[in-house]
């Protein structure tokens, strides 16, 4: 244990200490202190997503996970690895790599680890392929308020008795208790990429593109789209990974079926030897010098940067032309400048709002939320100043969820102690 100092604080909560267990039973010890004693404890991993949420409603203790970094037990026969919290998802996915296997969750934050990216129910570009936490996360042990340990699931996939602790804490965000160790299916890890990427000039010309991939026989697993601004057109680009000829062969079917749905000169991008793979494509030719894994790299990168406001909206494949067309629009009635990415197949909005002050953002979001409301599509404050979410809820309206999750709450953390007010309905 040790002081804490002003780096340590959560959205401008300052605790009094920083705490780093190095094993559950350190864990259930210090949550049981903190439990007897009423201090009001933040979880913290790698630190990428302790802005997202409200701001605490006080903050005694950090704990942090940074000393629960082993990987446990990698079962490669069976695809599944056993992990604690503190590891960083980069350093497992290396871990993974010699073994040919991968854990199929790519959120852009580098310094995220496990225990957070559960946490924050966090993903990225290859949710189209993979899922979420929920679809990949078969067992768990998390220690609760009151320093009682309890573990779920196991390292099968097919586990049927009790509750399904797992998805209950995915997207908890530290309020029902501390993840100290996950069990997580594995897939095999690719063994070629190939991109197809094309120019579009508005986002229902980009609507059209996404509802033809989908309802196409191609496997894509991600499709992306970066919005620099609406002044000036967008990328849509469509990732595909599995065996060389078959990920060309899709890759180049990707151009002519864009160029089918009103979107010419698509450009597929393979990785491999000159001569080797399938036709390049309909556009622009092939590039075959690692081109394909380069662009796949950067997909997924957030809209905004630290400290800048950055919202996500939640809506389907369908509704994201119009979800683009509104955050445009309330932007630019407010004087801000919007740049957007979104996972397009399934329907994740992303942008990034530059230029305002406090109650300019703020009030972009309100406005925003009120015209996305009648479209079903839901607005987060993911990134924000502390002067903006002073002025908003990062959540917005939740509906008639709320009471039930209260009683969750309730039920997991009487005292109200965990992560207090940064959930829904100040949970």
């Amino acid at each position: 244990m040790r002081e804490a100092g002003p780096t340590d604080a959560v959205d401008g909560a300052q605790p009094r200490a920083v705490v780093s267990p190095s094993s559950t039973t350190e864990t259930a010890e210090v949550l049981r202190a903190a439990y007897e004693g009423g201090f009001r404890t933040v979880v913290r991993g790698g630190g990428s997503k302790l802005g997202l949420g409200n701001p605490p409603a006080g903050v005694d203790l950090v704990l942090s996970t940074e000393r629960l970094g082993r990987v446990l037990e990698h079962a490669a026969g069976d695809l599944v690895v056993r992990v604690e919290a503190g590891v960083r998802l980069a350093d497992l996915q290396a871990a993974l790599a010699p073994a040919g296997q991968l854990l199929g969750l790519d959120p852009p934050e580098a310094r995220a680890t496990v225990g957070g990216v559960v946490a924050a129910n966090a993903s990225g570009p290859r949710r189209l392929r993979y899922g979420t936490v929920r679809d990949l996360l078969i067992g768990i042990t998390v220690v609760l308020a009151d320093g009682t340990v309890a573990h779920s699931g196991g390292k099968v996939v097919k586990n049927v008795a009790g509750y399904d602790l797992g998805k209950l804490f995915a997207g908890s965000l530290g309020t029902l208790g501390v993840i100290v160790e996950a069990i997580f299916r594995l897939h095999p890890a690719p063994a070629a990429t190939a991109v197809a990427t094309a120019e579009v000039a508005a986002p229902g010309q980009a609507g059209s593109a996404v509802r033809a991939l989908l309802a196409s026989a191609l496997v894509p697993s991600a499709i992306e789209l970066d919005w620099p601004g609406p002044d000036g057109p967008g990328t849509l680009t469509v990732l595909f990974e599995g065996i060389g000829p078959g990920v060309d062969a899709q890759a180049a079917n990707t151009a002519r079926l864009l160029a089918d749905a009103g979107t010419p000169g698509a450009r597929v991008l393979l990785d491999g030897e000159p001569g080797q793979g399938g036709e390049a494509g309909l556009g622009g030719g092939a590039d075959r010098g690692g081109e394909a894994t380069r662009a796949a790299a950067a997909l997924g990168a957030l809209p905004w940067e630290a400290g800048q406001l950055g919202v996500k909206v939640a809506t389907g494949p369908s509704g994201l032309p119009g979800a683009l067309a509104t955050v445009w629009e309330v932007a630019a009635a407010h004087g801000l400048a919007a740049r957007a990415t979104a996972h397009a197949g399934t329907g994740v909005l992303r942008a990034g709002l530059d230029g305002g002050d406090a109650t300019t953002l703020a009030a972009f979001v309100n406005g925003a939320r009120e015209r996305l409301a009648p479209a079903q599509a839901g607005l987060v404050v993911a990134e924000a100043p502390l002067e903006v979410k002073q002025g908003v809820d990062a959540w917005g309206p939740v509906g008639d969820a709320l009471p039930l999750m209260r009683k969750v709450k309730q039920r997991f953390d009487p005292s109200g102690l965990l992560s207090p007010g940064r959930f829904v309905g100040g949970i």
